[in-house]
């Protein structure tokens, strides 16, 4: 079964509004520091901070603007956040000191809307279709950092870094439409369970060893990729002027990173060998680093270029899968709450590392860095437990049966690794193994008990 009419318009709607404003989000990078040095009071450590603030406030208010949600609405929130990143798109426009261009980015990012559009998402979609809706909202996320990387220096030619931002703010206009007249008004919510975080089961999966892991992956290529677009511009580009031209050096670059990326994902996906490919990537971006940091000749420079962005690639699409599979049955919107927080934060921190080390040290400075930093990552990986592919879903159940009833009646079935009852969402969370569980006879098993108990 397809679509319904809803998910259709939920899922590009929904997918519009995210990659409107990531490709805001990302159109800077990597302009600002060709076009940065025309601002007042512009130094090295500023332009860090104005690349990476965003990642600061969007990770101490996603979490809060995603349960804000839950009271409110999803539409009010994300039409706020979307005001508030527009708001800081014109601050940035027309600031002509670095200072404010920081402080609109940092507006920018508080406008932080992800858990409230992917809760929507997950309200429009059925339990079956659901994992697709993700899927194309992801597969967009993934596209507007490509497109942000092209299109930010056919901006900035013409219209300076002031157009860049005067773009971004119709963007969010953009954005806004989609959710308006694309995004169909939600009657029901999903389980918060998969959607939504709680805070205390956030604070028992920052200790887990193996989600630690992979959020401390994220953190890394979200600190790696902030301090590469403090240094990359310049190398790929000698002034001004051929900026204008960069697309044309980004592009065939990307193209050549996603080539790179398939014979990865058949090699390791297909075969499932996900903590394999994890860390290849991590070793590849590393390699990259270092041909960067001792390359002189452009030709060497594109060849790392194509590798890193073929690892960080890999990197960015693979561990939020990973994340879903280790999360505990029912808590992988907490996960992805830690997860996500870790991800901007990482951006925050790669700015500002980035920017003091350009300040005091130089470009090799920040290379080294990030060297180390993916190295120490890939040795702390080297310990990740693997664990057989399994999905997670939910099922309704009858709030006046025991929860031992229910736990020992799915429990029993093939195929189910773990099953949580939450009685206040009358709901089971299972992570099966889909070649093992049947589902329609787990739903007939749950539909007798309920028939017996009511009779008895």
């Amino acid at each position: 079964m397809g679509f319904s009419a809803t998910e259709r318009k939920a899922a590009i709607g929904l997918a519009t509004v995210f990659s409107t404003r990531m490709i805001g989000l990302f159109m800077i990078m990597p302009v600002f520091a060709i076009y940065g040095p025309r601002l007042e009071g512009f130094t090295p450590l500023w332009m860090g901070l104005a690349i990476g603030v965003y990642g600061l406030t969007q990770a101490c208010l996603q979490i809060p603007m995603g349960h804000l949600s839950d009271r409110i609405g999803r539409k009010p929130v994300i039409y706020a956040g979307l005001v508030i990143f527009a708001i800081g798109s014109l601050v940035a426009a027309l600031a002509d000191n670095i200072f404010w261009v920081t402080i609109g980015r940092a507006l920018q990012g508080a406008g932080a809307i992800s858990s409230a559009v992917l809760a929507l998402a997950a309200d429009l979609s059925r339990d079956h279709q659901r994992p697709k809706v993700m899927a194309i909202i992801g597969v967009f996320i993934g596209l507007s950092f490509t497109v942000a990387l092209i299109i930010g220096p056919l901006i900035a030619g013409p219209f300076g870094l002031s157009g860049l931002f005067w773009a971004t703010a119709g963007l969010a206009l953009l954005a806004m439409a989609s959710v308006k007249f694309l995004v169909p008004d939600a009657v029901t919510k999903a389980p918060s369970g998969d959607t939504m975080a709680k805070w205390p089961m956030m604070k028992a999966l920052v200790k887990d060893g193996q989600l630690w892991r992979l959020n401390s992956a994220v953190l890394v290529i979200h600190f790696c990729m902030t301090c590469l677009f403090t240094v990359l511009p310049s190398l790929l580009v000698s002034d001004e002027t051929s900026s204008q031209g960069m697309w044309q050096v980004l592009l065939p670059i990307l193209l050549l990173s996603f080539l790179t990326l398939i014979p990865m994902m058949k090699v390791f996906n297909r075969r499932g060998l996900y903590k394999q490919g994890l860390i290849f990537s991590a070793i590849l971006m590393t390699i990259s680093v270092i041909m960067l940091s001792i390359g002189s000749q452009q030709w060497l420079i594109w060849v790392a270029t194509v590798l890193y962005f073929a690892g960080f690639n890999y990197l960015e699409a693979g561990l939020p899968s990973m994340v879903s599979l280790f999360s505990p049955a029912g808590h992988k919107g907490s996960a992805m709450g830690v997860f996500t927080t870790c991800q901007f934060g990482g951006a925050f921190l790669g700015g500002v590392t980035a920017g003091i080390l350009l300040q005091w040290q130089g470009s090799d400075a920040v290379f080294i860095t990030m060297a180390i930093v993916l190295l120490s990552w890939t040795v702390f990986a080297l310990s990740m437990q693997t664990r057989a592919k399994l999905k997670a879903l939910h099922l309704p159940v009858s709030s006046s049966t025991p929860e031992s009833t229910w736990l020992e009646l799915l429990t029993q079935q093939p195929g189910v690794a773990e099953a949580v009852y939450v009685p206040e969402e009358q709901v089971v969370y299972l992570k099966v193994n889909q070649d093992k569980f049947d589902i329609q006879c787990a739903e007939a098993l749950i539909h007798a008990a309920s028939v017996n108990i009511e009779e008895n």
